[in-house]
């Protein structure tokens, strides 16, 4: 695939992101081919922000492939207050072959991408959640087969995960609903670059407030939080602006019959969802949930395999500096 970086879905090809699919489809299949593939290499995973999923389906992934996992938390590095995000990055460069972040500010990966020279993955961000998406994908392929010409329907806040799933259903002809109230849609440019996809891979993306029409005939259902990083004082308010928005039964039923349901989680069971359909016979959360560990293998397997440790300089060439001195 020849890239350094998984940062954001929308840098890569549609064939690229369908290579990354398929690898990861062939990767669950026979967990045990690449055993062993990434020995004696160590992917640093710094946590601004906690999480099951992310936190075990990397762990898990990278060793599963034969390497390592090192776990940095807030209180280890506190980027740009203890330590400048450039500084982190040269520091790890040295020590590790790639670096996964999930933090709170989008602009904080990509500085990360821009400074070290070893792959860095986008474990979430403000903006984009790329590798939930890629899961998701996977997982709607598992069981509809081909992902171009579906309706998958987006149901709540127009957040991250709203964001890479339209960008992924863009590179995949899928044509993406999304339903917000007033003011809680996507932002402009997201929309915009899964539109121009889209125009060029037979997808579409439509936005609307009501949640009827996006789930009219919907192939897939999908919602989140309805308050998600960043808004968790606004939790009450949301709750009631939101509330139109729940995927209960009522609203569940006016998809197709063969309808999936999914959710990234945590699901704020009551809220976004109720029992009734996350714990119905069409609900895939948790297949999403394992796949996550599927899609994340194939990432660092594309990512690191062939990357080594970037060479410095050894002592001797650095003689002559030292010679310019007194000592």
């Amino acid at each position: 695939m020849g890239r350094h970086n998984f940062v954001s879905i929308k840098d890569f090809s549609p064939d690229e992101i369908r290579y990354l699919l398929d690898l990861a489809r062939e990767m669950k299949a026979h967990p045990w081919a690449h055993a062993g593939v990434l020995k004696g290499k160590t992917l640093a995973m710094i946590f601004e922000k906690p999480s099951l999923r992310t936190r075990v389906s990397f762990d898990v992934g990278i060793q599963q492939l034969g390497g390592f996992s090192l776990y940095l938390s807030n209180a280890e590095i506190n980027l740009g207050k203890r330590e400048s995000v450039y500084d982190v990055g040269k520091n790890l460069e040295r020590m590790v072959q790639a670096i996964m972040i999930r933090t709170y500010a989008h602009h904080i990966v990509e500085r990360m991408a821009e400074y070290a020279s070893i792959p860095v993955i986008n474990g979430l961000t403000d903006y984009s959640h790329p590798c939930q998406a890629m899961a998701d994908y996977l997982t709607i392929q598992e069981l509809k087969g081909e992902v171009a010409g579906l309706k998958v329907a987006f149901v709540g806040d127009g957040n991250n995960v709203c964001h890479s799933l339209m960008f992924a259903g863009a590179q995949l002809g899928a044509h993406v609903w999304v339903a917000t109230p007033p003011g809680y849609g996507p932002v402009a440019e997201a929309v915009e670059w899964a539109l121009r996809r889209g125009a060029q891979t037979g997808g579409t993306c439509t936005l609307t407030y009501d949640p009827v029409a996006a789930a009219a005939d919907a192939d897939v259902i999908y919602t989140d939080v309805w308050a998600s990083m960043g808004h968790e004082a606004e939790a009450e308010e949301r709750r009631k602006v939101f509330a139109p928005y729940q995927v209960n039964a009522g609203l569940f039923r006016h998809a197709r019959y063969d309808a999936l349901f999914m959710h990234c989680l945590p699901a704020h069971r009551g809220d976004e969802v109720t029992d009734e359909v996350i714990d119905s016979a069409h609900s895939v959360v948790y297949q999403q949930a394992e796949n996550r560990l599927h899609t994340q293998k194939a990432i660092l397997l594309e990512l690191m395999q062939y990357r080594e440790v970037p060479e410095t300089a050894p002592l001797r060439e650095m003689a002559p500096v030292f010679s310019d001195f007194e000592i």
